[in-house]
């Protein structure tokens, strides 16, 4: 039997693929995928969603 994925109301973020296009975490995606199937922006190239641009600027 084949399941689909689940339905969740929260979108997937957008990463911004200019900072990912070099990133070997994620491969150039810009997300990453938990343990738990969610989608998150990858942690080494993407600004958090706080304002805090240090991890893309390699600080």
């Amino acid at each position: 039997m084949t399941y689909g994925a689940h339905r969740t109301p929260v979108l997937p973020p957008h990463p911004d693929l200019g900072l990912a296009r070099d990133c070997e975490l994620c491969l150039g995606w810009g997300t990453v995928v938990t343990r738990d199937g969610d989608h998150e922006l990858c942690r080494a190239c993407q600004p958090d969603g706080h304002g805090d641009s240090t991890a893309a600027a390699g600080a």
